[in-house]
């Protein structure tokens, strides 16, 4: 066995002080830690394109820009050509890798879409950071979405929902459980301010399809795909759902694979603390089920954030494979979180961990990897090999020559807009107005013929036919005629 972990070895630097990661357990996740400006950014450069040069597909998140420079070929220098020699790295040369450029803004990549459906409600909830009872209106709309085939794809798709559940809310209470207007309303007015912020690009078709993470170009080498988070950033929320989701999304699609020799997908996640910042118990217990599960379907996760302490304990346990960089201690609270980093290490006896921390070099690191046995390796200190591709960001004319020949080509840069919950509700409520209308047209003729009748009734209730007439007239004069005669036989008067 020990002979098949020799061929995928992932070397971080060869040298007095190997690191590697083992492929068999590269799945068994990983933790990339340290301070702004101590090469954790290169680190990730050079994990993503080793693991591209074994075959194996790549995601990474973007938050600065610079990530993008694994598409290019880096710079020829003396100093990385006289690291890599030292550090005893095969075949060192400058070049880029294979990549794929995506941005949910689509203004630096390919578009990236999910759907209402697929985020569900529990994701979208903490999107929307909904109350309790808020959320539960919100699980109602999506239960009732379902039994009644009305697909939920994009925002307006919800919006359409929320305001008939509104008109109907009493007939929907009955259904599905009670429902308040007050309820849709602040659910309702979240949603606006979400699309002010644009999160209507995420929300669509053509929704991604995973497959397209996990490619390899012609040469066997595996894509790394690079999304552009400068923008996404600018909104932790969204930022934060869409790592969720798509942790989430790869558990509950991929088949199961056990234990492979190398990984099927590697996710690298920075400034992963917004995953878990505010996050509900019920959404890190989520969190917590797909990392320990997703390893069987072949995917490995690594987290990238300053400090192990953003990282909650159930979670960071399941991290295998860990990468300190150097912290700073300026604070009684920095010195705890220095101390939590190194009792999370395997000691080593020839230094003391904690101190050691906080005099790493830029490029240098504290490395602990899982052992042929899967036992965690001694902790140790190390230089991190250079990259082969640019340290820093690839130019906007780069970006552009790289999008004209991915191989994903033009499949998601045109919306599709096809009948969703939105056209259908609209022709529901459109044919409950019309019968509405109908009725009240139907009631309004009926009201008009009731009166009709009233009316034709009292008129000819009130005419005299002309003998009626004539004699009603002959009445009134023999009546005059008997009052005269009674009056003159009373007082005498002839």
């Amino acid at each position: 066995m020990a002979e098949d972990f020799e061929t995928v070895k992932l070397h971080f630097g060869k040298g007095e002080n190997p690191a590697q990661i083992l492929g068999h357990f590269a799945n068994r996740h990983g933790l990339i830690t340290g301070a702004t400006g101590t090469g954790k950014t290169v680190t990730v450069q050079v994990l993503a394109e080793n693991f591209s040069r074994l075959g194996v597909p790549v995601f990474v998140t973007d938050v600065k820009g610079d990530v993008s420079g694994l598409s290019q070929a880096g710079k020829a220098k003396e100093k990385l050509v006289e690291r890599a020699n030292k550090l005893d790295v095969k075949d060192y040369a400058f070049e880029g890798s294979p990549t794929v450029f995506w941005d949910i803004y689509r203004k630096y990549g390919h578009p990236v879409r999910t759907t209402l459906i697929e985020l569900g409600p529990m994701l979208l909830g903490r999107f929307l950071e909904l109350s309790d009872v808020q959320e539960g209106v919100l699980n109602v709309g999506f239960k009732m979405a379902q039994e009644e085939k009305l697909a939920l794809l994009d925002l307006k798709d919800l919006q359409q929902l929320l305001n008939y559940m509104g008109d109907n809310h009493k007939d929907v209470s009955n259904k599905y459980g009670r429902v308040t207007s007050a309820s849709i309303g602040a659910i309702q007015r979240r949603l606006l301010k979400l699309e002010q912020q644009g999160v209507d690009k995420l929300l669509g078709e053509p929704a991604i399809e995973l497959s397209d993470f996990m490619k390899q170009d012609l040469s066997g080498n595996g894509i790394i795909n690079i999304m552009d988070s400068r923008d996404l950033i600018q909104n932790p929320q969204m930022y934060a759902t869409f790592m969720l989701w798509l942790m989430t999304e790869l558990f509950e699609s991929l088949p199961e694979v056990g234990d492979q020799q190398l990984p099927k997908l590697i996710l690298f996640f920075d400034e992963a603390h917004l995953i878990f910042d505010d996050a509900p118990r019920a959404l890190l217990k989520k969190v917590e089920q797909v990392a320990r599960l997703v390893r069987s379907k072949g995917v490995g996760i690594y987290f990238c954030t300053q400090s192990p302490g953003d990282v909650p304990e159930t979670i960071l346990g399941q991290l295998a494979n860990k990468v300190q960089h150097a912290l700073r201690s300026y604070t009684p609270k920095d010195k705890k979180i220095i101390k939590a980093a190194a009792d999370s290490f395997r000691p080593n006896p020839n230094f003391d961990t904690g101190d050691v921390i906080t005099q790493l070099g830029v490029g240098e690191a504290l490395v602990s990897t899982l052992d042929a046995d899967g036992a965690p390796s001694v902790v140790d200190r190390v230089k991190i090999a250079p990259p082969r591709c640019r340290m820093g960001a690839a130019t906007d004319s780069e970006r552009k020559q790289v999008m004209a020949r991915s191989p994903i080509g033009s499949k998601y840069d045109q919306d599709l807009d096809k009948e969703s919950a939105f056209e259908k509700l609209q022709k529901r409520q459109k044919q409950i107005e019309d019968q509405k209308l109908k009725a009240e047209i139907e009631l309004q003729k009926e009201k008009e013929k009731q009166k009709s009748y009233r009316s034709t009734k009292k008129r000819s209730s009130s005419k005299d036919t002309v003998w009626e007439a004539a004699g009603k007239t002959a009445a009134r004069r023999f009546g005059t005629k008997v009052i005269n005669a009674v009056w003159k036989s009373l007082f005498g008067r002839k």
